[in-house]
């Protein structure tokens, strides 16, 4: 793709202003509160803005647009329409615990709730899936569309991404990471709604691609589907999406940053109005692609690069260098939030528990940044081999290489917040039995839907809890003591805009059943 002066003055000038204000905004972060959890003075729009921009990247923009083209067409959606709904229950649920306990990490909560073996257990379980799963897939997705789009070698694009990525995550910490979101979030919403008009004008209007392709704008598929079939729309999608926003520290980082119970609910429910619309920006080109590809009006390769060869068939000369800095700044929200959830569990839950004790907060924000760059350097030598066809996408190797511990923590999770005598044995047993049998059902039952074997290896684990549970129960539930001096007054707004959200989902599954 040929690039003119402006568009590459709209690159630099995208990519300097947000590592300015991000250094800017940071330029204090001594302690490790500051650094991990930006002083916990974050406000609902910073947090709401963060939530999607560190959620949408690349491996959406490739992988959910790949699937689109692909054979689940809209179906694909249910992963953000159901998230919309997940975080309505992580805002009035699951928060105003995480707030009033004033834990760090998402590990933190299982020492409130089981003891420090599990603590510990769940920590090294996040930092493997991070480092080789979803680092690694944002970096190699990244690198994919530069390469699609700018001609630049796939190894170079991933060096280049975490390098410039790591430099402010290294320096500023959280507060670094959610301003960087603000800019690049705002970026990537239009960007992504430019493609979506410009790809509604090159298949000829609305009306055209509504009736041309309604055979790939069903949410609901057969029983039989390998993918997205309607039993796993009962309890498998769910498993992902309440791991995902609700014990993820990837995402839950920013919220535990809020500067009130208020301010973290309002910039939940608001993160969870924008996941309604993301659909129709990203796997709606997927399916144009897919149109004018059978049309012979645009060449596609795999299905992983339709989104690329629709941008550059579509956008204008001085316009390209808009969507490279959009897509650009997909993959650094992503990766640098991603970069700070990970140096946060390695310090607060492994340096500081077991390694360290005695460490200040000083030491604490040093070991924080070296493990950053650590991170990032594994992953930039992981992501090229994702290019391996075996992994069948890059969002079907998200999620379905998470199923081999998100059953498992959201077992722990959910049971143990509801049964308060779960002991400690089981919680251990239930994460570390979780690898072995969602492996086993992947390896004996190869054409079932993997939502499902994590619907099945959820249900296995809530019976071993159970059974461990009613052998030996604590003597006394368990007791969440306040530990934070933070504003916990609800939010009203929560309240009345997660049903508002809960509405407008069931319409959408109405209109496209």
């Amino acid at each position: 793709m040929d690039l003119n002066v402006i568009d590459y003055g709209a690159f630099l000038l995208f990519i300097a202003v947000v590592v300015a204000v991000s250094l800017y905004a940071s330029r204090k972060e001594e302690s490790d509160t500051d650094y991990f959890l930006a002083g916990r003075g974050l406000a609902w729009w910073l947090i709401g803005f963060s939530l999607i921009a560190s959620n949408i990247s690349t491996e959406h923009f490739v992988g959910m647009s790949g699937s689109g083209f692909g054979a689940m067409g809209l179906a694909v959606a249910s992963y953000e329409w159901i998230a919309a709904v997940t975080l309505v229950a992580v805002a009035l649920v699951m928060l105003p615990l995480y707030l009033r306990l004033g834990i760090h990490t998402m590990p933190e909560f299982l020492e409130h709730r089981y003891g420090s073996g599990p603590r510990a257990l769940m920590a090294v379980f996040m930092l493997v899936m991070y480092v080789a799963v979803a680092l690694a897939s944002i970096l190699y997705s990244g690198g994919l569309v530069i390469e699609t789009i700018f001609g630049l070698p796939l190894v170079w694009g991933v060096w280049v991404i975490g390098a410039l990525a790591a430099a402010y995550t290294i320096y500023g910490g959280l507060k670094a990471v959610v301003w960087s979101d603000l800019l690049q979030g705002a970026a990537l919403l239009f960007g992504g709604l430019l493609v979506m008009v410009l790809g509604f004008k090159a298949v000829g209007g609305a009306g055209e691609f509504f009736a041309a392709n309604g055979d790939k704008l069903h949410m609901i598929l057969p029983a039989d589907d390998v993918d997205i079939p309607w039993t796993a729309m009962l309890l498998g999608i769910w498993i992902p999406n309440f791991f995902y926003w609700g014990c993820n520290q990837f995402i839950t980082q920013r919220t535990l940053g809020a500067k009130s119970l208020r301010h973290g609910q309002n910039g939940i429910v608001f993160a969870a109005l924008i996941k309604l619309v993301i659909p129709f920006i990203i796997v709606l080109p997927g399916i144009m692609a897919f149109q004018l590809a059978a049309a012979g009006q645009l060449e596609v390769g795999a299905a992983d690069t339709a989104y690329p060869a629709l941008i550059k068939e579509l956008l204008p000369v001085g316009l390209r260098g808009l969507m490279l800095a959009a897509l650009f700044g997909a993959v650094m929200s992503s990766l640098d939030s991603m970069l700070n959830s990970a140096s946060a569990i390695f310090t607060m839950d492994l340096y500081k528990r077991h390694l360290s004790p005695t460490a200040g907060p000083r030491k604490l924000v040093q070991v924080g940044r070296a493990m950053t760059a650590v991170f990032v350097l594994f992953g930039c030598l992981i992501a090229p081999g994702l290019a391996n066809p075996a992994f069948k996408g890059i969002f079907n190797y998200i999620q379905m290489f998470q199923g081999f511990i998100s059953p498992g923590i959201v077992t722990v999770f959910l049971f143990g917040l509801i049964v308060r005598r779960a002991p400690t044995p089981a919680a251990v047993i239930a994460m570390l039995l979780n690898i072995p049998i969602y492996g086993l059902l992947l390896w004996l039952l190869p054409d079932v839907a993997f939502l499902n074997h994590m619907a099945i290896t959820f249900i296995i684990l809530v019976a071993v809890m159970t059974l461990i549970t009613i052998v030996r129960p604590l003597p006394a539930p368990v007791r969440f003591k306040a530990q934070s001096g933070l504003d916990l007054t609800p939010s009203p707004f929560a309240k009345w805009g997660g049903a508002a959200v809960i509405v407008l989902t069931v319409i959408l599954y109405v209109v496209f059943w």
